[in-house]
């Protein structure tokens, strides 16, 4: 499947830069406008990835066209964040090419396609590297395509949107992606009608509220520990084995899906991991965009957050940029942020698709993976 995967004859400028454990693209240009990517590392192995994709949509030559947004948040290790990063938009334009039209319904495919295919590696490494089965990701897509905006999303990463509203000075911030973390009563709720008969589905540990004690997520792909019995015995560490054997997944591959109709007021998009959300509210977020610059308002999105990490903890920015990686998980996330803004000239059918870009976040942070 990756092997068969649609390479661009003529790719735009796809190289980032690298400045200690932050990598950066400043600037790029996507079917419908400008695009900004920026990644921090504050785990031994980077376990954010991320992607742009923009140009051709499907499998065939026929298309649609438009622009494929995807942000990754690993947990437990890189496996399966990296393994969404290298077979999800295969799989995604595999589905859009089979159904001949883009969907919400494609991305849910492409999402659960993912899920078996990585459950399937989990299943073939089990007796070498069962760890694997405990190693999980965040997944958010966002694709624009023919005036439209599709988001699935599986975690707590978001996608916030920055709209103008004409008389106001302000942009205000319009959150689209719906968050699956336990600390949303919300969540709490789906979890124990899902599973009326364990009390323990959702418990409070070290004050924060987690599924079975052990994880904050409820949705997500990977993870194979809770979603299969198979997976939750030996040789799994016994911290994350569970005491009783369950019959049904825990966890769920399932995305949330949206999709919203693109209108002339809305100008930027910014995909983000929950690191940066830790740091900044959504207005914050957007506030910073609609004041500076475009030219690397990812990376400053980035470091206003890597400051406000830092004075939480009565610390000078300079000094936490000198702690290395690994130790530096103690002091914030890794943080992929990716903003998005949108030509409204071009998303109304003026597009020129004579430059396909592709591009994956993080260069040399992802390959020490």
């Amino acid at each position: 499947m990756v092997k068969s995967c649609w390479k661009p004859s003529i790719e735009g400028d796809s190289r980032g830069c690298l400045d200690g454990l932050l990598w950066y693209k400043d600037m790029g240009q996507h079917v419908y406008g400008d695009f900004s990517m920026a990644v921090v590392q504050a785990n031994s192995l980077l376990e954010d990835q991320s992607q742009l994709e923009s140009g051709l949509l499907s499998s065939s030559s026929s298309g649609p066209y438009g622009t494929f947004i995807g942000v990754y948040d690993g947990h437990g290790g890189p496996e399966a964040s990296s393994f969404i990063n290298n077979n999800l938009f295969c799989n995604f334009k595999s589905f859009v090419s089979e159904n001949q039209e883009m969907s919400t319904n494609v991305l849910r495919k492409a999402f659960l396609a993912t899920e078996d295919k990585f459950l399937s590696l989990v299943r073939k490494q089990w007796l070498v590297k069962p760890q694997m089965a405990s190693v999980g990701s965040c997944c958010l897509t966002g694709v624009i395509c023919n005036g439209l905006l599709y988001i699935a999303n599986a975690g707590d990463s978001r996608v916030v949107l920055g709209r103008s509203v004409r008389g106001a000075k302000e942009i205000i911030a319009m959150q689209l992606s719906t968050e699956h973390n336990a600390s949303f009563d919300a969540v709490r709720d789906e979890l124990r009608s899902l599973h009326p008969n364990d009390p323990q589905i959702v418990v409070m540990k070290h004050k924060v509220w987690r599924v079975k004690g052990l994880i904050q997520i409820s949705r997500s792909i990977g993870d194979a520990y809770l979603k299969k019995a198979e997976f939750n015995k030996e040789p799994l560490l016994p911290k994350f084995r569970l005491h009783e054997p369950f019959r049904k997944p825990i966890l769920s591959a399932e995305p949330s899906l949206l999709v919203h109709k693109l209108h002339p007021d809305d100008q930027f998009l910014i995909f983000a991991s929950d690191g940066l959300w830790e740091h900044l509210s959504n207005q914050q977020a957007v506030r910073i965009v609609q004041t500076s610059p475009r030219n690397g308002i990812a990376r400053r999105l980035v470091k206003t957050a890597l400051k406000e990490a830092a004075q939480k903890r009565e610390m000078r920015y300079s000094d936490l940029n000198k702690i290395d990686r690994g130790v530096r998980r103690h002091f914030h996330d890794d943080i992929t942020v990716i903003v998005v803004f949108l030509d409204p000239h071009l998303i109304n059918g003026s597009s020129c698709y004579n430059s396909p870009m592709s591009i994956k976040g993080g260069g040399r942070l992802a390959s020490r993976c």
